[in-house]
């Protein structure tokens, strides 16, 4: 992060300063971190005091001090503690309040914010747009999905300036740390939302200069009241764009096509398989898919009416992921960057995040796809498509599938409809868990079980799997089905089938 002095950062939060020994100094003390984890903290560190359900930090105060933390913003003064306490009526406000003045003093020296959302796809397509930009400047992306409003400030904290930006900040490689006195050009920014107003707060913390909008689908669907909803939501993303910015719209979604009309800046829209109207597009063509699912294709970007083109090897599984490297690379080209290197990058850029479709043979030639990391009804359908392209010409296929949580009113019959989609796609062996496990076993062909457990799913599995075969593990991130996968990849016992 950029240096600021404790004093600074009092000054901008408006913070209420809680004396302790030796405070009128430690005013002057640089904070070269920020962090809401007891664990990580060092010198140089500012702890922010965050009451959660289980846990309070405040309860960490002392021990952060004494580990070095030159200061600690927090909602309440801890009494008898020695080291500088600030104290603001809300410190997760604050901490946004924080990020913002870091944004507005980089911004004059070139720092470009791109915004992402989307009900499905926010990760993948922030992981290739981080790996894109990364290429052509310091580039900051988040890691994992810190996409609310703890996230999003932590992210943006961790941009640093130019060496005459940032008061002689020392500063190192890539991954957010450029080299020396070169300053953060692309700050990547994941915005998930859970109700209406959600991505504006982001926006307000990091405002976009380039806002990318993927897709309206059935996540957190319960929590929104409909897809409607969702979709007012995610617009406040391309709201939140000035009149020189870009609005990155897929045009194969209506809905997101849709928010074209609720913003100032230019429209790039993205597709696939088609070439979208207007001057400005980008568009893939001539998708095909090996073995493993990993596709290549042509990129196309058209200026101004003059096209070019340029081919893409994907590293990542799936077809879905076409859409998302689309998308990323419509941002980069928002950016100015030309259609060569954005596509040389994306045919580099390995997977960064886990448990999002990773591909892992057995030595046995067992092939297992780990993506359990979340599911909704858009990417249960890119899984299990992705599960029977694999499959053809190998082994049986296996659906190990769980309950897609945050649906609300509509979760049994999206339920109904994904039991439809696995008997549609000719998945050979369904081992579904959670509450919906019933519906998603009705009327399928083949064997088809509810497991009650997740190791008995494992051992269902391990005792029946054999060499060819490809299973797929998905579920929303509560039923921890990455367990399910990690004991199937586990080396079988000698002597066994599995």
């Amino acid at each position: 992060m950029i240096p600021l002095r404790v004093s600074q950062v009092a000054t901008v939060l408006g913070a209420e300063l809680w004396p302790g020994s030796g405070l009128p100094a430690d005013l002057g003390v640089t904070i070269t971190d920020v962090t809401t984890d007891s664990r990580s903290v060092g010198p140089g560190s500012l702890f922010v005091a965050l009451a959660g359900e289980r846990v309070d930090g405040h309860t960490f105060v002392a021990q952060v001090l004494a580990a070095g933390a030159v200061a600690v913003l927090v909602a309440h003064p801890v009494d008898g503690v020695p080291g500088t306490q600030l104290v603001v009526a809300d410190p997760l406000e604050a901490l946004g309040r924080l990020a913002r003045h870091v944004v507005d003093r980089l911004r004059p020296g070139g720092l470009r914010v791109v915004g992402i959302t989307g009900s499905q796809g926010k990760t993948s397509t922030k992981d290739l747009l981080g790996a894109v930009l990364a290429a052509a400047g310091p580039t900051v992306a988040p890691a994992g999905n810190l996409n609310n409003e703890l996230g999003v400030p932590l992210t943006v904290l961790r941009v640093v300036g130019s060496t005459s930006a940032s008061e002689g900040n020392p500063s190192g490689g890539v991954g957010g740390r450029p080299p020396s006195g070169q300053g953060t050009e692309h700050l990547v920014v994941e915005m998930g939302a859970r109700g209406i107003g959600h991505i504006a707060y982001l926006c307000g913390i990091a405002p976009p200069d380039v806002a990318v909008v993927l897709n309206v689908g059935h996540a957190h669907v319960g929590e929104f009241g409909g897809r409607e909803a969702i979709a007012q939501a995610k617009g406040e993303l391309v709201e939140a764009v000035g009149e020189d910015g870009v609005a990155v719209l897929n045009a194969d979604d209506p809905r997101v096509w849709a928010m074209r009309s609720r913003t100032r800046a230019r429209v790039l829209p993205f597709a696939v398989d088609r070439a979208p109207d207007g001057p400005d597009a980008v568009w893939a063509e001539g998708l095909v898919g090996d073995e493993r699912g990993r596709y290549v294709f042509t990129l196309h970007v058209r200026r101004a009416g003059v096209e070019a083109q340029a081919p893409v090897a994907l590293r990542g599984t799936g077809r879905h992921q076409v859409a998302n490297a689309v998308a990323a690379a419509a941002a980069a080209v928002a950016l100015g960057l030309d259609v060569d290197p954005v596509a040389g990058a994306l045919s580099a850029a390995e997977p960064a995040s886990r448990w999002r479709m990773e591909v892992h043979d057995r030595a046995d030639g067992v092939r297992v796809v780990n993506d359990s990391y979340n599911a909704n009804p858009a990417s249960m359908a890119a899984a299990v498509e992705t599960l029977a392209e694999l499959g053809r010409g190998r082994g049986r296929t296996w659906a190990v599938v769980g309950d897609m949580l945050e649906l609300g009113a509509e979760a049994p019959a999206l339920h109904a409809e994904l039991a439809v989609r696995l008997r549609e796609a000719g998945i050979d062996e369904i081992v579904a868990l959670g509450e919906f496990a019933p519906l998603l076993v009705a009327d399928a062909p083949g064997r088809a079980r509810v497991a009650e457990s997740v190791s008995q799913a494992a051992a269902w599995v391990r005792a029946g799997v054999a060499p060819g075969d490809v299973v797929l593990v998905k579920a929303s991130r509560g039923l921890a089905l990455n367990l399910v996968a990690d004991e199937i990849l586990r080396t079988p016992d000698p002597g066994s089938d599995a």
